[in-house]
């Protein structure tokens, strides 16, 4: 188990930040545990450790919103980020997570911006309809980039959103699509040796603090009204956008 102080003041508040998302905000804001926790310890090391907790964490928030997912949608996304997911797995040695990072903070701050240029010229968001390529494209991104840093909340977002979906709904389908995608994720996690005891140890002392934030999440969703709930998770997107794009360009450049 790591011992080292900074590790633990960094992995606590991350972590449950990471369960408030989940629990209540279509798990967005979960992105920043990773970068957050590598203050301390390799990104890869950080990610590994996140996977036991966030599988945990998963079941917590399928319980509370059980039955209430969009299947089809969810299906969708869950099949195609196999592909991701496999894409992942076998270029794993060669990637680099800073690229990933630019690439989802480009992603995410346009489709924020685009969506508040909207708001800000009174143009109603015409409800986009379920679509089998959209949903191909971005939910294999979703299952890459969540392979790579559990950063599969944007792509997701930027296909789930535009169906607005009602908020319960909208936060049951995330739950299932991410609790089902870490499940699969196991595989290839021990497959290639980021499951070791020292890391298991470690995610298990701090899987209490992911359920905490679970509860708080569902708390909130529960008491915020629908339109404020999707501001808040396009605001989130934005900030996220912002925090990826800057500190994948930091490191790259």
């Amino acid at each position: 188990m790591i011992s080292d102080p900074l590790f633990w003041a960094v992995a606590i508040p991350a972590i449950f930040i990471d369960g408030i998302s989940k629990g209540g905000f279509g798990g967005g804001l979960g992105v920043v545990a990773v970068p957050i926790m590598a203050v301390a310890i390799n990104p890869v090391q950080a990610a590994a450790i996140m996977l036991p907790i966030l599988c945990i964490m998963d079941w917590l928030n399928i319980w509370a919103y059980r039955g209430r997912w969009e299947v089809r949608e969810a299906r969708l996304l869950i099949l195609s980020g196999m592909l991701g997911i496999t894409i992942g797995t076998f270029t794993f040695r060669w990637l680099n997570e800073d690229a990933v990072r630019v690439l989802l903070g480009v992603l995410s701050l346009g489709f924020t911006l685009n969506w508040a240029w909207k708001q800000w010229h009174r143009i109603g968001a015409e409800r986009q309809l379920y679509n089998v390529r959209k949903g191909i494209l971005w939910g294999s991104l979703t299952g890459f980039t969540s392979f790579v840093a559990h950063a599969g909340g944007p792509p997701a977002n930027v296909y789930l959103l535009p169906r607005q979906l009602d908020k319960t709904t909208y936060q049951a389908t995330t739950a299932l699509l991410f609790a089902v995608t870490n499940m699969i994720k196991l595989i290839p996690y021990a497959w290639l040796g980021q499951l070791s005891v020292g890391n298991l140890s470690t995610s298990a002392a701090l899987i209490p603090i992911g359920l905490l934030g679970i509860q708080a999440g569902v708390w909130a969703h529960h008491h915020l009204p629908d339109r404020w709930f999707y501001i808040s998770l396009y605001v989130l997107l934005g900030v996220l956008g912002v925090k990826l794009l800057w500190g994948g360009l930091g490191a790259l450049l």
